[in-house]
């Protein structure tokens, strides 16, 4: 496939992070964003992102019930510094 040259204006924290996040991947930065783009006009992106919510929606109160047991656990260790 040909490829056209694109030219965007972003912020340089975007543009470090694109840059960053692109090296994890093993990608160029320009592949990088084309894979983004491809994802959104997809509707993988969406798809994802209503995934996570509908899990965390099912499951908060696993997570709820998890950060009170490590709150409990904290105040535990903190009182039994105090004595």
């Amino acid at each position: 496939m040909a490829k056209t040259q694109l030219g965007a204006r972003v912020d340089e924290d975007v543009a470090e992070l694109a840059r960053r996040r692109a090296a994890d991947l093993g990608l160029s930065v320009g592949d990088y964003l084309a894979r983004l783009v491809q994802d959104d006009a997809s509707g993988l992106r969406a798809r994802a992102v209503d995934a996570a919510a509908r899990f965390l929606t099912e499951h908060q109160a696993v997570f709820d019930e998890a950060e009170d047991q490590q709150k409990a656990e904290g105040q535990r260790s903190r009182g039994s510094r105090a004595a």
